[in-house]
């Protein structure tokens, strides 16, 4: 085989390759049926042109018998008349029609059988284009549904692949990390107010624990000059409340030197057995 020959089926392989992955069925058949339409037109139109003929031949081809049925009467009219060569004659041009009509008589006869073979292969060419559109919607249907099968089998591989299955896990990973931050910040929100509380309770007892204190202190001052009057004979007068309403100031504020020590010293205890409750509670 020749360089030549070789280079040819290889390009009219390629060719052939080319056109067979190019060829979408629903495409070629109605591509194919259009064919056949076109077809059906033509053939239409020779069967119009057929059946124009034969009428044409079967109207000449009675024209030409009655003229020479007319013929046949004025030969019998000469006969009468005793005129046996006008007689001949009109013999004679009726032979001749009746030649006429018989050639048109046969062609008439001819072109009605092929009217009648085209009519009939009309026919048949109308019953296959309508098979073809039926077998068209058949296969196209066929061809759908193939491709959707062939795409569901493709979406469905993808699905089963691993990288498909790794962007779900990466994101139910990523889903449970932002879970975890919603709730540490909902925890951290609702341990803010509780916090807050606590020191509003704190700053409260402590509010409390010096107006206690405070009110020991004027009881114990009180004490320490009762027992000081009384030690003098009773002309030291009790301590007046302070001009503003506010609690008397305490013999101890004045003159802490006045107190004994032994009595300072059972009010510090006294202090601090107070503070120790207050703590403990």
């Amino acid at each position: 085989m020749g360089l030549f020959s070789r280079l040819g089926t290889l390009i009219r392989s390629n060719i052939n390759e080319l056109i067979n992955k190019a060829e979408d069925p629903e495409k070629m058949l109605n591509q194919v049926l259009v064919d056949m339409k076109t077809q059906l037109v033509e053939a239409k139109k020779q069967v119009a042109v057929a059946i124009a003929d034969e009428k044409r031949l079967k109207k000449q081809y009675e024209t030409e018998a009655a003229k020479a049925l007319e013929w046949e009467k004025k030969a019998m009219l000469a006969i009468k008349a005793g005129d046996d060569n006008l007689a001949r004659a009109a013999l004679a041009r009726k032979a001749e029609h009746e030649e006429v009509a018989e050639t048109l008589r046969q062609q008439w006869e001819a072109q009605k059988a092929s009217v009648e073979q085209l009519k009939t292969a009309l026919r048949g060419l109308d019953a296959k284009i309508e098979e073809a559109k039926r077998k068209r919607n058949i296969l196209v249907s066929r061809q759908k549904r193939a491709e959707a099968q062939r795409t569901i089998n493709e979406t469905l591989t993808n699905i089963n692949s691993t990288s498909a299955f790794d962007t779900f896990e990466r994101m139910s990973e990523r889903v449970t990390q932002i879970e975890a931050e919603a709730e540490a910040t909902a925890e951290i929100g609702g341990a803010l107010p509780e916090a807050s509380l606590d020191a509003q309770f704190k700053a409260l007892a402590a509010s409390s624990v010096d107006d206690e204190l405070s009110a020991l202190k004027k009881r114990m001052a009180l004490a320490a000059a009762e027992e000081e009057r009384k030690a003098l004979g009773g002309s030291v007068e009790p301590p007046k409340a302070a001009a503003n309403g506010g609690p008397p100031p305490s013999a101890a504020d004045d003159d802490a030197g006045d107190v004994p020590d032994d009595k300072a010293a059972e009010i510090d205890a006294q202090l601090e057995e107070l503070k120790k409750k207050l703590s403990a509670t």
